[in-house]
């Protein structure tokens, strides 16, 4: 089979790799149909993930259909058609018990990380029965791709995390995918205002038009002044980090109001600073989180009731094939105008 696969910081490859088989009971081999690329497999290929060795196959998000079972799946057979979580599970450690996936002590974050991913014609997936769901009749499978990790760590790691009520104001730094994630799912608790806050006026535009109250260019503006305007100089309830670099969690810090929550959602690679001689008495709450997706099932419920639309997060298409242009798309986002792409596996 042919896949996307790492050799390193900055160096990738389209190349024939052994088609996965079944190594336990536990296992299923889907045939993708349809994936996508992440901001985590960016920071992979800058070297910002050194778990992740040369002759890695990327990528941890996908929908597809099952090719094959191990003799202890028992929710799914050759068929039918699945959405993969970015988290496996086991289900039966500690950390699963409590809801806690992406700490299993056999799984959590290993797709396209630990083990081969999605960027292939087919995947292995460990934990099927735990870490697979079936695709209802006549949903938008292409939509469904979404839920395989940026609206699980938007809704998780950024406004349940963040802590947002109803009349909350909440500051987003980062109008990417992620961030634009948690923006859709920050209003199904009715914050009074959300900011944006990011140096692209494209996805900034694109925020307004999927509910945010207010948006800040912070290459054009000063973005804290802009945020203690509108905030009658207090600043946010819950400022969301969703970039992943020391500068916008600098930024998060000065956002934040006295009783605030500062919810950590962006992959780091380097140290940040921590301004504690400001916040040691603001009572402040820092978050970090890996999703869990526990949240997958109702994010599913939603969309099949049409009160979350992920579609509008998909700005280009390609064949899976041609995998390679779409990474120089989605790494160049700015000047492409990109969110999200999908790899369709003809």
């Amino acid at each position: 089979m042919k896949a996307l696969v790492y050799h390193g910081p900055g160096q990738k490859a389209w190349e024939e790799k052994p088609r996965p088989t079944i190594t336990e009971p536990t296992d299923a081999i889907i045939k993708m149909y349809k994936t996508t690329i992440c901001g985590t497999d960016l920071h992979i290929l800058k070297g910002d993930v050194p778990a992740v060795t040369d002759g890695r196959i990327l990528g941890h998000e996908g929908v597809g259909i099952v090719e094959e079972t191990g003799s202890a799946v028992t929710s799914f057979k050759k068929g039918d058609h699945v959405l993969i979580s970015c988290i496996s599970s086991c289900g039966k450690c500690r950390y699963c018990k409590k809801g806690m996936y992406s700490h299993c002590e056999k799984g959590g974050w290993i797709l396209g990380h630990l083990i081969d991913g999605t960027q292939a014609e087919y995947v292995r997936i460990p934990f099927a029965d735990n870490s697979l769901y079936h695709i209802p009749a006549n949903a938008d499978e292409e939509a469904l791709v979404m839920l395989s990790d940026i609206l699980p760590t938007g809704f998780e790691c950024g406004v349940l995390n963040g802590k947002i009520q109803p009349g909350n104001t909440v500051a987003i730094v980062g109008a990417g995918p992620i961030g634009l994630a948690a923006l859709l799912t920050a209003q199904f608790y009715s914050p009074a205002k959300i900011i944006m806050i990011d140096p692209d006026d494209n996805r900034l535009e694109t925020a307004k038009r999927f509910g945010a109250t207010a948006i800040i260019n912070n290459s054009k503006q000063n973005a804290i002044e802009a945020v203690k305007q509108l905030t009658n100089n207090i600043g946010v309830d819950t400022a969301i980090e969703a970039v992943g670099i020391p500068a916008t969690f600098e930024l998060c810090q000065s956002l934040v109001g006295p009783g605030g929550t500062i919810a950590n959602i962006g992959v780091h690679g380097k140290s940040v600073e921590l301004h504690l001689e400001t916040l040691w008495a603001h009572n402040i709450t820092i978050t970090t989180r890996l999703v869990d997706t526990v949240t997958t099932p109702l994010l599913l419920e939603t969309v099949q009731s049409k009160k979350l639309d992920p579609q509008q997060l998909i700005t280009h298409r390609f064949k899976l094939s041609d995998i390679i242009n779409a990474y120089e798309t989605f790494q160049h986002a700015a000047k492409e105008k990109a969110l999200k792409v999908i790899l369709t596996n003809e």
